[in-house]
């Protein structure tokens, strides 16, 4: 391979999948490149670095000079969904496909247009980074394909709330907002008001700078849903920033609803979402030991 996987996505895939499968798909890494190098007919230029949380991004050339990048995820992160998503949205406010999903590597490696990766809306003040997001993450919402394998907003939200009870009965100080989070879903699930296919993990460092557009989308865990799942992890970005802030609080309430006008969005749905969201990254996040991310969005949580 001729890098090591960055440190940063060494330490993700052993909290998500346990230490012993992040190892053992780390030993395979160096073989799974190899094939998709070949199979893609790329070259390499040099690891992605410091990367993301989910899988190993090289940046490539094709035989023809055209620059790309090469993801290679475990099995788990589902990159032939991450694929899906991308063929359908073609490009519109995402990043594109330089190889159809069918013709991935083994392993589902899939090979992207390369953008400024080290250029996102994080780069940009606040207010303008929250405007350019609403652009584009509108763009996505469109119907999902016919016969596709996307789950639903209220079948991820289901697996996602035993752990949440789980850390609850760890830690009682926990239950209060646990149990405030899963009333909220139980009662959103009830009616949903619309289905689009969503990107499922949309927030700031998700937009990239790029050639053809200025702002794309990537790393998408595509679902489908209603869109005010998928402007409830936006409304908690720069987390950090608003806890420094001492008025915080009240930010935070005014962001969520600028963002439902915005997006003509029930604020009382994306109130409901962000709250669930922000409590299930919170108790994921402890539960790892990733301490100050986790009282970070679980006292935002809290201020819903």
């Amino acid at each position: 391979m001729g890098s090591e996987p960055p440190q940063r996505l060494v330490r993700a895939l052993g909290e998500t999948y346990g230490d012993a499968a992040a190892a053992e798909w780390l030993a395979r890494l160096p073989a799974l490149t190899d094939d998709a190098l070949s199979a893609h007919a790329v070259s390499l230029e040099r690891v992605c670095a410091p990367g993301g949380r989910t899988a190993l991004l090289l940046l490539v050339r094709r035989a023809d000079g055209t620059p790309g990048v090469l993801k290679i995820a475990p099995p788990g992160a589902a990159p032939e969904l991450e694929g899906a998503a991308l063929a359908h949205w073609n490009g519109w406010g995402a990043v594109g496909l330089l190889a159809a999903p069918d013709a991935a590597a083994p392993d589902g490696a899939l090979l992207l247009e390369r953008l400024h990766h080290e250029v996102s809306l994080r780069s940009l003040p606040e207010a303008k980074a929250l405007l350019e997001a609403a652009g584009t993450v509108r763009r996505l919402w469109v119907e999902p394909p016919a016969g596709h394998s996307f789950e639903t907003v209220t079948e991820r939200t289901a697996r996602q709330s035993g752990p949440m009870r789980a850390a609850a009965e760890r830690d009682p100080a926990l239950e209060p907002l646990v149990s405030a989070a899963l009333a909220a879903r139980e009662e959103l699930v009830q009616a949903p008001p619309e289905l689009f296919l969503l990107h499922g993990n949309f927030r700031q460092s998700k937009v990239l700078s790029g050639e053809r557009a200025p702002w794309l989308v990537v790393g998408p865990e595509p679902l489908t849903g209603e869109r005010a799942y998928d402007l409830a992890r936006l409304a908690r970005d720069r987390v950090e920033d608003l806890i420094a802030s001492p008025g915080g609080a009240a930010t935070a309430r005014r962001r969520v609803k600028k963002l439902a006008d915005s997006l003509d969005v029930d604020q009382a749905r994306l109130r409901g979402w962000t709250l669930f969201r922000a409590v299930e990254s919170g108790t994921r996040a402890l539960s790892v030991g990733r301490t100050q991310d986790g009282e970070m969005s679980l006292e935002f949580a809290g201020w819903l």
